[in-house]
């Protein structure tokens, strides 16, 4: 079933979109001029830092120090009006976060691939370079699950847990990982069973993690949309009917 329409309770929590480049030790000189043409789209700045945690020896927590300021990363964080999209960027990074997901490009709500575009395009005319060193494409699903029980999880996912070893009916947690090739890109596929403490009920996570490596800048929205076909199909692959009928219920 390919997916053609935009429900009103999907499973999809947070998508996250990326590129890193070499460093850039002009980027602070240009992070104004920038900021100016993202203004109506993110209009809410803050500087920050990212502190390096050092591990000098295995022990207590206060063995654990992080390191100062200065010798941290600084990021440039940019806003939504609304606060559920977060845009970030490093001397070697840019990355859009958004948890109020709606679409990649289908009609009737706003597309992430529209930002995207937008976003990357006014970030390549001030920066101007030629290649990205990786694009990257997460999803991350927070899906139902109906049962602690082989064959009624089976109606809802097609999954990649090994039932028949590890039955759920006797697990308190489980975890999955691929790392493969899809076509000329990568994906990292991970699924997870655990249990929601709050609610005492189980939660299937499935995250979906494609990338691509050394993109012409010019040609970064082709790849983007390649990247989200390949998650595009695998999540078909692992839900089904039962699936849909709950993204379709108004919360």
């Amino acid at each position: 079933m390919v997916i053609k329409e935009i429900f009103p309770n999907p499973t999809v929590k947070q998508v996250v979109f990326g590129v890193t480049f070499p460093n850039l030790f002009y980027i602070e000189n240009k992070i104004g001029e920038f900021q100016m043409k993202i203004m109506n789209e993110f209009p809410h700045s803050e500087l920050v830092y990212r502190r390096n945690i050092l591990f000098a020896d295995i022990g207590p927590k206060d063995d654990i120090k992080p390191m100062s300021e200065e010798r941290g990363s600084k990021i440039w964080e940019f806003k939504s009006p609304d606060k559920n999209s977060t845009l970030g960027i490093t001397t070697n990074n840019l990355s859009i976060v958004s948890k109020h997901y709606k679409t990649y490009n289908l009609d009737g709500g706003e597309k992430f691939r529209d930002i995207i575009n937008s976003i990357v395009t006014k970030f390549n005319d001030v920066m101007n370079l030629s290649t990205f060193s990786k694009i990257g494409l997460r999803y991350i699903d927070e899906c139902p699950v109906p049962a602690m029980d082989n064959e009624k999880f089976k109606e809802y996912y097609n999954s990649t847990f090994d039932l028949e070893r590890f039955p759920l009916k006797d697990c308190t947690e489980t975890f999955s990982r691929t790392v493969t090739k899809r076509g000329k890109h990568n994906l990292i596929y991970m699924e997870a069973l655990q249990k929601n403490k709050e609610k005492d009920n189980f939660i299937f996570y499935m995250d979906f993690d494609s990338f691509a490596s050394n993109v012409p800048a010019n040609n970064f929205l082709t790849v983007t949309d390649e990247l989200h076909n390949i998650i595009s199909t695998e999540y078909e692959r692992t839900i089904r009917e039962p699936v849909y009928e709950y993204m379709k219920k108004k919360v």
